[in-house]
């Protein structure tokens, strides 16, 4: 495969309460889980939304070589056995629809039972402490955090109002999360500039 077709894999849920892939939770418990390379991967896919929220078309020996990994193409080369991976752990689907592309999750989810148990024991203990000030958080604010970040990056790549709320709603974000993001966005924007010039 000389080119790989990226397009995200929607989950409203997942999308809406998930973790980023470039998060400190992302990091600190997917990494041993999925490993470096995978990890790197997805926070590229992360970048790539971020610019062009429905998808994109990226050749896969560039892929390979800003990951650091050789940039063959072969069906056992690092770029395809990440892949593979992503696969396993149904955070990448092949597209029936097209040969040479992926639908690849904006957001992960929290890791489960199976894969904590895995973790180093320290690691353990600092999830056991995450999901324990989870239960003091509001549920609203964790969706509202990524409303808003969707929203601040749309719009900082030159998107309007109207297409960041359609994009927005398209995730799965309701309409008062969406009015909210797109208010707080265009006054972070608004701050930027000012202090600009």
């Amino acid at each position: 495969m000389d080119t790989l077709t990226v397009r995200p894999l929607l989950e409203p849920a997942t999308d809406t309460f998930g973790h980023d892939p470039r998060s400190w939770y992302s990091e600190t418990f997917w990494l041993p889980t999925i490993g470096p390379t995978c990890l790197l991967l997805l926070r590229r896919m992360a970048d790539g939304f971020d610019r062009n929220p429905d998808g994109f078309v990226v050749a896969a020996s560039a892929i390979a070589s800003a990951l650091g990994v050789s940039e063959s193409t072969s069906p056992n080369a690092p770029l395809q056995r990440s892949i593979r991976r992503l696969e396993q752990f149904s955070l990448l689907v092949r597209d029936p629809s097209d040969p040479n592309g992926v639908l690849i999750r904006r957001y992960l989810p929290s890791i489960n039972r199976k894969h904590i148990r895995r973790l180093p024991e320290a690691v353990r203990a600092l999830h056991h402490e995450w999901a324990e000030a989870q239960l003091t958080r509001p549920v609203h604010e964790t969706a509202r955090g990524h409303a808003r970040r969707v929203a601040l990056c749309l719009l900082g790549e030159g998107d309007s109002p109207d297409l960041t709320e359609r994009s927005l709603a398209r995730i799965g974000f309701s309409d008062d999360l969406t009015r909210d993001a797109i208010s707080w966005a265009m006054r972070r924007h608004l701050d930027a500039a000012r202090a600009a010039s």
